[in-house]
């Protein structure tokens, strides 16, 4: 216990020199703004994708319906559904090229906050740098759909099966509380994924558990706690009128950040300690 005790201690101590030294407020920042910038073309290019995939366009808003702040869904919808419209469904072409370059380039920020984090720097060529940025890009687009998929299919097997049974109404009490489990679960593998092959170290997969724990859970939380205070009492349109709900999408955004650059540091506060203890 004493131990535990200790080793809690010294991590909390080392991530506050850790936020203090890396300057965790400004770069957040910064990694808000590249989200900003990479947010609707990645959502753009599922949207494009969705006529070739049996998921309704509520199904790619609701999953973080739930979490983030109504204001931020609000505004991300409205010029979503704008930019579409303006669309005839042509975006699958060269388009998409520089639609995936944009989105990568919230991934490129994480990769350079991850090596500040691990205090290494970028010795990857341009092209592999970036090309990586694009290939975890894709896979966390594949990710997405898959969490979108399951629930689609999922619900829809389990209602056949469990109306054969005559169980319909206890399935969908039990398929609410899976679908928040079944979420997390892909949000931790996200996490997981990032914080293994996104910096420029050499590490074992189970070294980026403890970081993508943390990201998962107080992603979550964070999240959840800021839409509610948004909900209840920051009204952001009765101060700023119309650029409220770009106000709350950038906060939300920067608390994210903030949330992802800590699980990295975390991972590499325990590298550090493993390296000293060999």
């Amino acid at each position: 216990m004493e131990i535990t005790n200790k080793i809690n201690s010294s991590l909390l101590k080392k991530l506050l020199n850790r936020i203090k030294e890396d300057d965790l407020p400004g770069l957040s920042a910064q990694l808000a703004y590249f989200f900003l910038l990479s947010l609707f073309p990645l959502l753009i290019f599922l949207f494009t994708l969705l006529p070739y995939l049996p998921i309704p366009h509520q199904d790619i808003m609701g999953i973080i319906r739930g979490i983030a702040p109504k204001e931020a869904i609000a505004l991300i919808d409205k010029n979503l559904k704008a930019v579409m419209s303006n669309h005839s469904g042509g975006l699958l072409s060269l388009g998409i090229i520089g639609t995936i370059w944009s989105a990568s380039t919230g991934i490129n920020a994480i990769v350079r906050a991850f090596n500040k984090s691990y205090h290494v720097k970028e010795t990857r060529s341009f092209v592999v740098a970036r090309g990586m940025s694009i290939l975890l890009t894709f896979v966390m687009i594949f990710v997405f759909i898959l969490a979108l998929l399951l629930p689609v299919l999922g619900r829809g097997v389990g209602i056949f099966l469990f109306s054969y049974l005559g169980l319909t109404k206890q399935f969908l009490t039990v398929w609410e509380a899976l679908r928040w489990i079944v979420s997390a679960v892909i949000l931790f593998l996200i996490f997981t994924g990032l914080y293994w092959i996104a910096p420029n170290i050499k590490m074992h997969c189970k070294s980026a558990i403890p970081g993508a724990i943390f990201a998962t859970i107080g992603w979550i939380v964070t999240s959840f706690a800021f839409s509610l205070y948004v909900g209840q009492f920051g009204h952001y349109d009765n101060t700023y009128g119309s650029i409220g709900a770009i106000i709350v999408l950038m906060i939300w955004l920067y608390l994210s950040a903030f949330i992802i650059i800590i699980g990295g540091e975390i991972n590499a506060f325990y590298s550090e300690r493993n390296k000293q203890n060999c």
